[in-house]
């Protein structure tokens, strides 16, 4: 059984959803770079003396630990989107291949 394609339906998809992606890009690009600063906060809010230590530290405060499962929520949203996004372009490459053979077969069968 082969399924209808709509090609209207496939880019509306796409038009709709784009900003949608974008902005799941731009908070994982947001998070990603925050991820630097937060480590430099919590950095300097431990009373370690050593750069290891404190950074060990900035690394196992919560506030790290949950940007970190922040940024994994982010990625997968952003690549769920894309995907998304890719299976409708495909679609709708896949009925415009259709199209193509089907009027090639309508001048052979003439």
């Amino acid at each position: 059984m082969t399924r209808e394609i709509d090609p209207n339906k496939c880019i509306d998809f796409i038009l709709e959803n784009a900003g949608k992606y974008a902005q799941a890009k731009g908070e994982l690009a947001q998070l990603e770079a925050f991820k630097s600063s937060l480590k430099a906060i919590k950095m300097a809010e431990t009373s370690e003396q050593s750069l290891g230590a404190q950074e060990r530290e900035a690394y196992r405060s919560q506030d790290y630990q949950n940007l970190c499962k922040a940024i994994g929520a982010a990625t997968e949203n952003a690549e769920k989107l894309k995907w998304e996004l890719e299976a409708a372009r495909l679609r709708h490459a896949t009925w415009q291949t259709l199209e193509v053979s089907n009027r090639n077969q309508d001048r052979i069968l003439k």
